[in-house]
């Protein structure tokens, strides 16, 4: 009878063994879900604090950006007046010396067509009066 009993006694304490190791895997596994819940939240958390902290440094670029255009933009257009400026004084000052020099091109012309006419009249006037001559 001592081994029925042994025998009894060690089947209910394997039972009650392995029921004991059921639940601790049952509680590790539970456990385990827990951990790897938490660890997501946490993931999850960290995950918005940089996206946030992202979309604050991408804001402060683009605003920085948006400044740094604007400001090329203004000398950009200051630089293409003062150059408009310049090239309408050049332009006139090169209109002033055009006209000078075709207006002393135009007087010598004139001065020189004034001494060719003298010349040729001068030239027909003796060729005239030799005519006349040859004719008395």
């Amino acid at each position: 009878m001592k081994t029925k009993f042994s025998l009894k006694f060690s089947l209910m304490m394997m039972m009650t063994i392995a029921a004991a190791l059921l639940a601790l895997t049952a509680f590790s596994y539970g456990q385990v879900g827990t951990d790897v819940k938490d660890a997501a939240k946490d993931t999850g958390k960290a995950t918005k604090k940089a996206a946030v902290k992202t979309g604050h440094a991408t804001e402060k670029a683009a605003d920085k950006t948006e400044d740094t255009t604007e400001s090329a933009a203004k000398k950009t257009g200051h630089a293409t007046k003062k150059a408009a400026v310049k090239t309408g004084e050049a332009t006139e000052k090169a209109a002033d010396k055009t006209a000078d020099a075709t207006k002393t091109v135009a007087k010598d012309t004139g001065h020189g067509v004034k001494k060719g006419t003298k010349a040729v009249g001068k030239g027909v006037k003796k060729g005239a009066e030799k005519t006349e001559d040859v004719v008395k």
